[in-house]
């Protein structure tokens, strides 16, 4: 069975919102119905459950902005990631550029081939079979990158070039570690669940609540909505290839068609 992130990270953004939306409208309905059920007893409910509604409001108000505060972190974290691996790409590029033949124009070829790689990774879910291909493909490029780069060295141990490029390569293959880290690091399984079920049922008792003083339905159902739109918000945020929030790529894109003009320097 499923945990309960990973069925929420696998659902489409369609069968996403329809559960979010149906949960906490349903539960404010359910209220409303329960409410309407027992208004016979409203002088001795309408106190106790005007105090707890108001209890349980705060904390899953808490609670909400707790977990759209860790969405909107790793959002933020994946959109640095996929920026500083831009740039040690970019800086990799030209200082492969200083290396002397046959290594410059094999680390050039194979530079190409891992951004196009990366590329498609940041279009593909994490964890999928696709992503999976996507890294053991880049793990493969940088093994060969890393091997003419010790050629390199081997050929000109004193040389400056050859070391600086082993320096930002050593960086970009860091970079790359730490944006497939980013993108695999989601809201916990327990935060997201508390999120729903406390909202259903804080809304579930106000809907409840205010069935029995017999008013301002129409603003709990409109607060149900509001309140399901910043679940689905911050559900969309953790889910960063797609959605209607994802992680943009265009400067990785940008720098792959930087990278398939004539080089800076073509001694």
């Amino acid at each position: 069975m499923l945990a309960p992130a990973v069925l929420f990270f696998q659902l489409t953004t369609f069968e996403l919102a329809l559960l979010l939306f149906g949960v906490v409208i349903g539960a404010t309905a359910l209220g409303v119905f329960l409410g309407h059920r027992v208004r016979h007893l409203s002088e001795s409910l309408k106190e106790p459950f005007g105090v707890l509604q108001a209890a349980l409001l705060g904390v899953v108000g808490l609670i909400l902005a707790f977990g759209l505060s860790l969405a909107v972190g790793r959002y933020e974290d994946r959109r640095t990631a996929i920026v500083d691996e831009t740039n040690t790409i970019g800086t990799t590029w030209l200082r492969a550029q200083t290396l002397k033949e046959p290594q410059r124009s094999r680390s050039l070829e194979r530079l190409l081939d891992y951004t196009e790689t990366d590329i498609r990774f940041s279009e593909v879910v994490p964890g999928s079979d696709e992503a999976l291909a996507a890294i053991a493909q880049e793990e493969d490029r940088q093994r060969q990158l890393w091997n003419l780069a010790g050629q390199a060295l081997d050929q000109a141990p004193q040389a400056s070039a050859p070391r600086l490029y082993v320096e930002t390569l050593n960086e970009m293959i860091d970079a790359q570690n730490t944006r497939v880290s980013a993108l695999n690091n989601r809201v916990p399984d327990a935060v997201l669940v508390l999120e729903v079920v406390g909202a259903a049922l804080a809304l579930g008792l106000l809907a409840a609540y205010l069935a029995i003083v017999g008013r301002g339905l129409v603003a709990v159902f409109l607060a149900s909505v509001l309140v399901a739109f910043l679940l689905f918000v911050t559900f969309d945020l953790d889910r960063p290839t797609r959605g209607l929030i994802t992680v943009p790529d265009q400067v990785l894109k940008d720098e792959l068609a930087a990278m398939k003009e004539s080089p800076a320097y073509d001694p």
